[in-house]
């Protein structure tokens, strides 16, 4: 990408059609951002405080958080300035550290999910085994081969979307996207694709899997064992990925329909994706993890 397609910006469309509704789109990102927010910072701070929580399921849902804030941020903080802006643009460079952030979002989620579901496994399948397993060298291994994989493949694809010679400058989207810059090359980009197809198997398909062979053991020795109170400790683990993977489902098919869908769809499946799942998460987790309740009630009876 050469100094003069570097500097270009990129115009985002799809502000202009929704204007009539800025106000209210701003105070909706804006409270269920700062909501999201909150509450994955307040539970971070309950499993930092009690050590009774520094295990590997509760550093995984760490690490979850972390992911969940990074991606709505990454979006959020796009939409609020657009949308308190009269000119709706991004210079390319910006656009494409936006990429970077998303492709990492979207790929951390499944794997840490696929992670937290190993756990699961483990933790009911292999019970006397489990702190063998899991060990905490363990689990700082397999994060950082997570983190390590994400950011190598989103760099090499903002790498090879900077080669790009592009013709168009503006999107009906809200935000920047691999597929976004993508439309706007001048010619076909069939590495980029068959690059994108490799990762998201590598981190979407493979992830999926091994959550589904996880529960599918895990349902397997429950019922095997008559211990159907095993499966409670799964219960916000599987809520939150069977939410996840409908907002990641909705949002690739969207992403093929973008042309034929109304605005209003086009609205819902960027919140969806981006600032529902980081919102609900912690919520997810706070009520259905007796342990979690019982450290947050105590922090607070502490420090109030």
């Amino acid at each position: 990408m050469n100094s003069s397609e570097s500097s270009a910006s990129v115009t985002f469309t799809l502000y202009a059609s929704l204007r009539l509704y800025n106000a209210a789109l701003l105070v909706v990102v804006s409270v269920l951002y700062v909501s999201g927010l909150v509450l994955n910072l307040f539970l971070l701070l309950v499993i930092w405080v009690e050590s009774g929580l520094h295990r590997p399921m509760y550093v995984l849902l760490v690490n979850l958080c972390v992911s969940g804030v990074m991606g709505s941020s990454s979006v959020c903080l796009h939409i609020i300035t657009h949308l308190l802006s009269s000119r709706q643009q991004t210079s390319l460079p910006v656009c494409l550290t936006q990429v970077f952030f998303i492709n990492a979002y979207s790929g951390s989620m499944f794997c840490i999910l696929a992670l937290m579901a190993y756990d699961r496994y483990v933790s009911i399948c292999k019970p006397l085994l489990y702190h063998s397993i899991m060990t905490p060298a363990k689990v700082r291994t397999m994060l950082l081969l997570v983190y390590v994989t994400l950011g190598s493949s989103s760099a090499v694809q903002v790498l090879l979307l900077c080669r790009l010679r592009l013709c168009r400058r503006s999107v009906e989207k809200l935000l920047c996207d691999s597929l976004v810059v993508s439309k706007l090359s001048c010619e076909e980009t069939p590495l980029i694709a068959a690059f994108g197809l490799c990762c998201a198997i590598a981190v979407v398909v493979l992830p999926c899997l091994l959550v589904l062979l996880s529960y599918l053991h895990i349902f397997m020795v429950v019922l095997k064992r008559s211990k159907v109170k095993g499966l409670q400790t799964c219960t916000p683990h599987l809520v939150t990925f069977i939410n996840f993977s409908a907002a990641s489902f909705f949002g690739v098919i969207y992403n093929r329909l973008s042309q034929q869908v109304p605005e209003a769809v086009n609205v819902f499946t960027c919140f969806n994706f981006f600032i529902v799942p980081p919102l609900l998460h912690p919520i997810i987790y706070g009520v259905k993890m007796k342990e979690i309740r019982k450290s947050a009630k105590k922090m607070m009876k502490r420090h109030l």
